[in-house]
């Protein structure tokens, strides 16, 4: 059955081409029955190659599909309803509890990170360098009022507004990225360190704790002030990071070949804000920028090729179990390509299986495998809404 959209703007509908909502209870003549829902249902969203899958978080039925031409990036809107999704040429908002594509888009030339934090969402748009702040919670009447700013030259970058209204955003141009700068309340700069080569990715740790990898280190803001922490290696990258608000430890992935293609590392980085302590954590299996997450008691996950999630104690700092859910899998030569992926909502963890059009659980309380579900699509990014 399809669904009737509320029409889009022109920039969307070349995007958005239609959404069919599915069900798993028919009627008595055998086809689908559409329904929605207004109650807090958590969800989740995979994307596919040409669309959108939604499903029940708890039952994983699929309760609907948006059809989106091109490759396509997922971000909670945090609202705990909507899921920002990134196209060709705009931030556009799928509402999960419908589920539908809506008309609350934002243009962007080259859509890039999405940061939810104190309430407030952050979008970044690398080919511009424009940076918009909105309310999320307003989503589901319309598209929101923003405030924004434009770096001084356009770069993959990325922002953070934090709960004085400053603003820390990346500095960088189209050929190179070297570090952060953060603005007062009135866009004023306050602080600034350019030792930050490659500048990727960021995470929120305990106290408000910003925290933005290097192909060196870290750079951590906190307070007003900006600390580097150094990686052991003379090439060191981190550039994606996993964060939990009530800890003070960031995950990190970790990279030491600056001339590699594709390096497969088999160390996570692991580092104490509070002290700037930088450990390094060996595997002994390879993993990808879509296998970093934390658990509800601050653990560190990491889904390894070796087809298990392993969980880092954050006192300990080394690996205290195992959890085999996946078979063996290698990482795909381009990052756009299906990999498995690891999210985490609540206390569960989701695992995609791509080469069996699955999706697994992982209950992080007694950390057993808990379910899984067959999907009708081979799923590539995965993020969710608690509803």
């Amino acid at each position: 059955m399809t669904l009737t959209r509320r029409p889009l703007p022109t920039a969307v509908a070349a995007v958005a081409l239609s959404a069919t909502l599915l069900t798993s209870c028919s009627t008595d003549s055998g086809t689908a029955e559409a329904t929605t829902t207004d109650s807090a249902t958590p969800r989740l969203a995979l994307s596919y190659d040409g669309g959108v899958l939604v499903l029940d978080a708890q039952s994983l039925d699929v309760v609907g599909s948006a059809e989106v031409d091109g490759f396509t990036r997922l971000n909670p809107a945090g609202d705990d309803r909507h899921v920002l999704v990134s196209t060709g040429n705009s931030f556009t908002a799928l509402d999960t509890a419908e589920p539908a594509l809506t008309d609350v888009a934002f243009e962007a030339k080259t859509p890039g990170h999405v940061v939810r934090h104190d309430g407030k969402t952050v979008l970044f748009d690398d080919g511009t360098g424009l940076v918009r702040v909105f309310d999320p919670a307003g989503l589901s009447e319309g598209t929101p009022d923003t405030t924004e700013f434009t770096t001084p030259e356009a770069h993959h970058g990325v922002a953070v507004e934090l709960s004085d209204g400053s603003l820390l955003t990346t500095v960088g141009n189209e050929d190179e990225r070297t570090g952060i700068v953060v603005l007062d309340r009135d866009r004023k700069e306050i602080a600034r360190n350019e030792d930050c080569p490659g500048v990727h990715g960021e995470a929120v740790a305990a106290g408000e704790t910003v925290v933005v990898g290097c192909q060196n280190g870290l750079l951590i803001y906190r307070g007003g002030v900006i600390t580097k922490v150094t990686s052991p290696d003379p090439y060191g990258r981190i550039g994606n990071q996993a964060g939990d608000e009530d800890s003070p430890m960031i995950l990190g992935d970790y990279k030491t070949d600056p001339d590699a293609e594709l390096e497969r590392p088999e160390r996570v980085s692991l580092t104490d804000t509070a002290t700037g302590q930088l450990t390094l954590v060996d595997l002994g299996t390879s993993y990808t920028f879509r296998s970093l997450g934390r658990a509800p008691h601050g653990e560190a996950l990491v889904l390894g090729t070796d087809g298990a999630v392993h969980v880092i104690d954050p006192n300990s700092k080394a690996v205290s179990r195992t959890v085999d859910v996946l078979d063996p899998w290698t990482e795909p030569d381009k990052w756009q390509s299906p990999r498995p992926a690891l999210y985490v909502q609540d206390h569960t963890a989701y695992v995609t299986d791509p080469a069996n059009k699955k999706i697994h659980t992982i209950d992080l309380d007694t950390w057993t495998v808990s379910g899984q579900a067959d999907l009708p699509e081979t799923p590539n990014e995965i993020t969710g809404v608690t509803g």
